[in-house]
């Protein structure tokens, strides 16, 4: 069998134009970056605004392991299948950050013979949208301590800066640092890092459907609070033109191909750990309107990115999805059965039947959005008949249409049988969110951790409930979104324990506002918002030949 790397030389990439041509976009309304990536200006969006919408597809997963689950592969694999059918289809995707990357898990454009092209490109800097967020971020951090060293003018309150700087790298020295310390006239302070990708700025951005929108998530951002009290925006500081300016071309969705030359959109990025884990809205409502079918992805399992994604992302943006796939491999479920990585290859079918759990939690939580679901089983070599048998069985039983994805193998051809229990499947439902804005806070975070993660306690640490208390005085902050930051390797809050526990708490350690995209985040049992290197980590294991091609990114 070829290897990845193998097949993407393999592929021939045809130039962005001639795809972009069969949705009726004009070469004016695009922005190249060479042949094959290309910006939608914003010309397209308003000129087709007016257009009805496709269905919208969302893909999420179960509770990943370390046998790996295909959440990206399987995506593009129905983006290719539902072409092959001949379906007016358009896929969206997130941009994939340096941070796993260089980090624990490679690269992040699919797999196999389903898979982004140009690879390389997307992984790495790509059209520069994440690195735009970077330089946003950290220039309202220059500008408040510039502030202070300069007289302080608006009082702020040193201790209570809430502005983290950030950088597009798994480094956990940075999770603690101090600045302002090469000069008398300095103020130091304490400080700390976040990975780029979970910079509200990114949430902004990810969130904002128009430059108007996008200046004013960003006036009414709070970065400080003064020595009364009284919040700090980014408005107050002076710099919203600038940072518009930085962003100008970021908020503009990418063009890209899978390696079977269909057309897909990558835009945004934010982590589904710790931030709300969904493409752009701009992307989304773009290939609504431009495609018959939008196929689209959240990050991790259904308890994050799919929560998020109907929770913040559809309620904010008025979408309304039309159905669900959640992946699952033999693997992995066996995996959340007690078999350790090394025994996956053997037939176990009691921990099958124990593992198999896992992905009815996260059924029960499509359809408590009222959502119909497709469980696409990503097949592997080593699943057995009997094992493939006992999941049919399952399916059956469960009332849930379930079909093999052999797409990494066999690229289309290997999702056709997804891609029509999709078509089969897809209905007009009107889907319901957990919680509504208006809802208490503490409602809302209850819902969450009962009806999604399954627990049966909530704990909060007392300066959590003391910030948690405040906010919800206040009606303004209690109609924002919960963003749950929370390990995305366990339903709990803690990642050691998969499956699914019969009884769990969580625990809410800290509460942060990000008053951009109207989130109130609760920080969960050990998350970090930058994560850090493992002890080999990938960054060893890519180079660059002599003739410019790079090995090792996936």
């Amino acid at each position: 069998m070829l290897s990845d790397i193998e097949i993407i030389n393999a592929s021939k990439m045809v130039e962005i134009s001639k795809l972009t041509e069969k949705y009726g976009i004009k070469e004016e309304e695009l922005y190249h970056y060479g042949r094959y990536i290309a910006k939608a200006e914003f010309e397209l969006l308003k000129r087709v605004e007016g257009s009805p919408d496709g269905k919208l597809i969302l893909v999420t997963a179960i509770t990943p392991t370390p046998a790996g689950e295909g959440k990206s592969t399987t995506t593009i694999g129905l983006v290719d299948a539902l072409n092959r059918l001949g379906k007016k289809v358009l896929g969206c995707l997130r941009e994939p950050s340096l941070g796993p990357v260089f980090g624990i898990k490679g690269g992040a454009a699919g797999g196999g013979y389903a898979q982004v092209n140009p690879m390389v490109d997307l992984n790495l800097h790509f059209t520069g949208d994440i690195h735009a967020i970077t330089a946003a971020n950290n220039l309202v951090s220059a500008v408040i301590d510039n502030h202070l060293y300069h007289g302080n003018e608006l009082g702020i309150d040193p201790e209570r800066i809430t502005w983290k700087r950030c950088l597009d790298l798994n480094d956990r020295a940075l999770r603690k640092v101090k600045v302002g310390l090469s000069s008398q006239k300095e103020v130091p302070r304490d400080d700390s890092f976040n990975i780029s990708v979970a910079s509200e700025i990114m949430a902004i951005l990810c969130l904002a459907h128009d430059y108007g929108d996008l200046r004013e998530r960003l006036d009414r951002t709070l970065v400080a609070y003064d020595r009364t009290g009284k919040p700090v925006t980014i408005k107050d500081l002076g710099i919203t033109g600038s940072l518009m300016v930085l962003l100008k071309d970021a908020l503009k969705p990418n063009f890209v191909q899978t390696l079977e030359n269909n057309l897909m959109l990558v835009h945004g990025g934010p982590f589904a750990n710790i931030a709300h884990g969904c493409n752009s809205v701009v992307a989304t409502r773009l290939a609504l309107k431009l495609a018959d079918y939008v196929v689209t992805e959240a990050g991790f399992g259904a308890d994050l990115g799919a929560e998020k994604f109907l929770d913040i992302k559809c309620q904010e943006e008025g979408l309304n999805p039309n159905l669900v796939v959640v992946v699952a491999t033999i693997r992995a479920l066996k995996y959340h059965g007690g078999v350790s990585v090394k025994g996956l290859n053997a037939e176990n079918l009691e921990a099958l039947k124990t593992g198999v759990k896992n992905l009815e939690r996260h059924l029960r939580t499509v359809r408590a959005f009222g959502l119909p679901a497709v469980v696409a089983l990503n097949k592997f070599a080593s699943d057995s008949d009997a094992e493939i048998a006992f999941m049919e069985a399952w399916a059956k039983e469960q009332n849930v249409p379930l079909a093999l994805s052999e797409v990494f193998t066999k690229g289309s051809e290997g999702g056709v049988e997804l891609a029509e229990a999709v078509l089969a499947s897809l209905t007009d439902v009107k889907y319901e969110p957990i919680y509504r804005t208006d809802e208490d806070l503490f409602q809302k975070i209850e819902k969450i951790c009962t009806k999604v993660y399954g627990a049966t306690g909530i704990e909060y640490l007392p300066e959590a409930l003391q910030e948690l208390e405040r906010l919800n005085r206040d009606p303004v902050y209690r109609n924002y979104y919960i963003c749950m930051a929370k390990t995305p390797n366990s339903i709990t809050d803690n990642p050691k324990i998969y499956g699914v526990p019969d009884e769990h708490t969580i625990h809410i350690k800290e509460v942060r506002l990000a008053t951009g995209p109207k989130f109130v985040i609760c920080l969960t049992g050990t998350i970090m918002t930058m994560p850090g290197l493992p002890k080999v980590p990938m960054a060893t294991k890519i180079s660059m030949n002599d003739d410019g091609t790079i090995s090792g990114i996936m």
